[in-house]
């Protein structure tokens, strides 16, 4: 059977079982659409209706540049060690176990590229709570604590060439030359790309590209990986 943007919206309807609110988590290296297909998933469900579904990112667990400044970490913004983890895995405890409060996660504002505090509420109305990020799927240090909060996890695995292309675009979307998001990309982000692809078989379900909602951003030409530092 051949997986398409609909089956992955039955399967996520029926993950709250028994009025237990359920967490679903999607995986991915950066740029593989992760992000894109929670807001697609979270629309669709919540149609025209009372929402029911919230939408929590991980990104929202960055450190601060001040404090990523002071552990010296600021140039490799984006690694494992450069987020709250333990953070985000109690936040992932609390969305189970406080069901019945409202629930502040929070957010991160990609222009200034620093997290906010308190920025995403999740009410009691939500049933399932859509999260997304790189590492999800990462068993070492705090991180081992994240999967076992969730439901299930879902790997978006894009065609590589496309991967990288939507990641330079992002990176010239928010601020970065040209010649400097490639950079980023094949020295930053192609570290960590590796890393999370070493997860994918952890995963409840591998989401091909075939499936997956197709951003509202241009593409340009895909960065040789050779040009890697």
């Amino acid at each position: 059977m051949t997986l398409t943007f609909e089956s992955l919206l039955a399967r996520a309807r029926s993950l709250p079982q028994g009025g237990r609110r359920a967490v679903l988590g999607i995986a991915g290296s950066p740029g593989a659409g992760k992000t894109t297909l929670a807001e697609h998933l979270v629309r669709e469900l919540n149609g025209a209706g009372e929402p029911w579904v919230a939408h929590v990112p991980m990104d929202g667990f960055h450190l601060a540049d001040v404090e990523l400044d002071r552990l010296g970490r600021r140039d490799r913004k984006g690694a494992p060690d450069t987020f709250d983890a333990a953070g985000y895995a109690a936040l992932l405890r609390r969305l189970h176990e406080e069901a019945g409060d409202t629930v502040y996660a929070p957010g991160f504002e990609r222009v200034l590229e620093q997290p906010i505090a308190g920025a995403v509420p999740v009410e009691p109305t939500a049933r399932l709570v859509v999260t997304e990020g790189n590492y999800l799927l990462l068993d070492t240090g705090a991180w081992a604590r994240v999967r076992p909060q969730l439901d299930e996890v879902w790997f978006c695995e894009l065609d590589e060439p496309e991967r990288l292309r939507r990641l330079v675009a992002r990176h010239e979307q928010f601020g970065k030359t040209h010649d400097q998001a490639v950079a980023w990309v094949l020295r930053s982000d192609q570290h960590n790309a590796e890393l999370v692809a070493a997860t994918r078989a952890r995963a409840d379900l591998v989401v091909p590209g075939a499936a997956l909602p197709v951003p509202a951003q241009p593409s340009g030409p895909a960065p040789a990986l050779r040009e890697r530092r």
